[in-house]
């Protein structure tokens, strides 16, 4: 197990203090917006959601609950879903007559969003939106309703905040840039 991200990091793309300020700003958004509702849930899509949603409800004033999903996309292929999902973790509320707030970490091509807004919406809720921390608008192939987005962000192969490359550096305080030639070496080398 590598011992620092260091190695594997080309830039930084989102720091901390921006991340944060941001966060903030879409706790108020959404505090303002949805201000009234009534069972307004926060929905995480683990993994790589959580650290976005436990620093985004912090901001949120309204009162809302939380609760989460895990899907598995399968027929992934360079770091892409097919929009072949299967959920690995379903949700412990019946979504029936709440408000949803779908809090995803990253949306790339939408496909594995777009399945879990089908699947929710199926399920009889008031209503279902979207925040996700970062969007890569020029990679999507299926059209999703967005309500909320942190940052828009070019095709790059990021982690940290909640992001994984292989399952590691999820705890990094910022948004950063792999560097993929160095990562496909520590690959090679573990083979």
């Amino acid at each position: 197990m590598p011992e620092s991200y260091e190695p594997y990091l080309a830039e930084v793309l989102i720091d901390s203090e921006t991340l944060q300020k941001r966060i903030a700003e879409l706790g108020a958004e959404i505090s303002r917006d949805l201000a009234g509702l009534r069972d307004l849930w926060l929905i995480c899509v683990l993994k790589g959601g959580v650290m976005f949603l436990t620093d985004l409800m912090r901001h949120i004033t309204i009162p809302h609950a939380v609760d989460f999903m895990a899907v598995s996309s399968y027929g992934v292929q360079a770091r892409e879903s097919t929009g072949h999902v299967r959920i690995v973790m379903d949700l412990s509320t019946d979504p029936a007559g709440k408000n949803l707030l779908i809090v995803e970490d990253i949306i790339d091509s939408g496909h594995t969003l777009d399945y879990i807004i089908k699947l929710l919406r199926a399920r009889n809720p008031a209503s279902v939106r979207v925040c996700t921390l970062l969007n890569k608008s020029e990679r999507r192939e299926v059209d999703i309703p967005l309500s909320y987005v942190g940052f828009d962000i070019p095709n790059k192969f990021v982690f940290g905040y909640g992001l994984d490359l292989d399952e590691l550096f999820r705890n990094m305080p910022f948004v950063g840039v792999a560097d993929e030639e160095a990562w496909r070496q520590r690959r090679r080398e573990l083979a």
